[in-house]
């Protein structure tokens, strides 16, 4: 295809579940050694990271947003098919099930999917520099302070600011009802 603008589709893939990874990798280490890296740019594991509070520990990971699947950016033939070597290519690596489509035949996303999935990729590429904390708690809990100069006041969370880690509490002081901004780390549910 010289001259041409080359078409490039996006077409899901089973795999084991849990093995996304190192089906990536096998994909991308085989697609090399045969030389048609260029016809798949791209094999993908669409994660988000989330940050947890869980036993009072803050924990980070990598959520893999569609579990049992990868996701493959392939070159269109002239047909606009998938190649047959590099559909059986895909087909053939271990831990591989099968194209997502009618009967196991390739059945491209529609760009608009596409382009969700790689704004949520990309965003996440992002916040892996800022993770967005992911705070368990919710509007009217119970809590109960743990650190800073309220430490064993009770109070009632008002708001959560997931993208601040803010929890504002509302602590009764002096008999007066008053609002305070916490970090989700200084506060437990009380239960």
């Amino acid at each position: 295809m010289t001259g041409a603008a080359v078409a490039r589709r996006w077409y899901v893939v089973r795999v084991q579940s849990g093995r996304e990874g190192t089906v990536q990798t096998s994909l991308t280490r085989r697609l090399k050694i045969k030389g048609v890296q260029d016809q798949v740019p791209r094999v993908l594991v669409p994660t988000e990271v989330v940050t947890e509070l869980k036993g009072g520990k803050k924990r980070t990971r990598k959520k893999k947003l569609y579990p049992g699947y990868v996701l493959v950016e392939i070159e269109q033939d002239q047909d606009g098919n998938v190649p047959r070597d590099i559909w059986f290519l895909v087909r053939e690596t271990a831990g591989v099930g099968d194209f997502v489509g009618p009967h196991g035949s390739p059945e491209p996303l529609e760009q608009v999917e596409v382009d969700r999935v790689l704004k949520v990729v990309d965003r996440t590429e992002d916040e892996e520099k800022a993770p967005q904390v992911k705070i368990s708690l919710k509007q009217g809990d119970a809590v109960k302070i743990k650190e800073g100069p309220l430490e064993s006041f009770e109070g009632v969370v008002d708001e959560v600011i997931p993208a601040k880690g803010i929890v504002r509490v509302t602590v009764t002081i002096f008999g007066r009802a008053t609002p305070v901004d916490l970090e989700y780390w200084q506060v437990e549910a009380v239960s």
